[in-house]
């Protein structure tokens, strides 16, 4: 027996369609959920953070799945996903993107390697995580801070980028 855990995933698109870009990786992840459960956040636009100043903006959303293998193995996934899609990661950190996924957090695990920390080291700085994030999860305590996603967002800084609602279904 295989144990699923929850899994959260922050996707974001700048470049392309970016409502199909997250529709499309929403329905990948869910085909690797367990029997396709999940909680999604609804979508929201951001400016671009730390990017070239032509960057344009992306839209943002916040996935929770179960997923019952290790999060090497959906790392791997992921990443292949994101390559098969037109994710160039040799550009540079917060270079424009078709998609990027990240990996929020799974279940209680932590992982510090190379290629791969969880939970994620930045996620209780990023207001365009964080908003998504306190839709579905408001209580939960973000590991490493003892607060929950909804103190976290209250006490961010005012100046960490504007998130604006774009839609509930995506």
């Amino acid at each position: 027996m295989r144990l699923h855990q929850k899994v959260g995933l922050a996707l974001g698109s700048n470049l392309g369609d970016r409502l199909l870009n997250l529709q499309q990786a929403k329905w990948y992840l869910l085909a690797l959920s367990q029997e396709g459960w999940h909680l999604a956040s609804p979508l929201y636009e951001t400016d671009p953070i730390d990017c070239a100043p032509d960057s344009l903006k992306f839209l943002n959303a916040v996935l929770e799945i179960e997923f019952a293998g290790a999060p090497k193995t959906l790392l791997k996934k992921i990443l292949a996903y994101e390559a098969a899609h037109g994710r160039v990661r040799s550009t540079g950190r917060n270079a424009p993107r078709t998609i990027d996924i990240d990996i929020l957090y799974f279940g209680e695990k932590e992982v510090l390697e190379n290629n791969l920390v969880i939970p994620h080291p930045r996620m209780a700085e990023r207001r365009f995580v964080l908003v998504p994030l306190s839709t579905i999860r408001p209580d939960m305590i973000v590991k490493g801070t003892g607060r929950t996603v909804k103190i976290l967002l209250r006490e961010l800084p005012a100046h960490g980028g504007e998130v604006r609602f774009v839609q509930q279904e995506w």
